[in-house]
């Protein structure tokens, strides 16, 4: 997704529904993230520009809810159960996914490859 200062952003989404495996006390989601406005952006490997300061996925953990839910790495968060995603540190984006009294995270995703599909229909 690429930004041009003074214009909109839009962006292809996707959303997702990721049913939380309980695991005694722990609620587990199977996927890990990076990125926030308090970390450095250049270290983004997912970030085109190197200025994206966005919560992304790191990791998926083969088999767990994120991967069955259709969660891929490199996605990028837009939002966690309605909650805007794009302008939070990592702590507080790692506190929004990780609700204790919540068992089902709805995302709203965006990744390069729906983008490319998008653009590709448009020709």
């Amino acid at each position: 997704m690429s930004f041009i200062p003074g214009q909109p952003v839009t962006a292809v989404v996707q959303r997702i529904e990721i049913c939380k495996l309980r695991q005694g006390e722990h609620l587990i989601l199977g996927f890990s993230i990076g990125g926030g406005i308090d970390q450095d952006p250049g270290q983004n490997p997912f970030s085109e520009d190197k200025s994206d300061k966005g919560i992304y996925v790191t990791r998926v953990t083969p088999g767990g809810p994120a991967e069955v839910a259709g969660l891929m790495m490199g996605d990028k968060v837009m939002q966690v159960n309605g909650w805007d995603m794009t302008m939070v540190t990592h702590d507080q984006a790692r506190k929004r996914l990780t609700k204790k009294n919540e068992d089902i995270v709805r995302l709203l995703v965006t990744r390069k490859s729906l983008e490319q599909a998008v653009r590709h229909s448009m020709m």
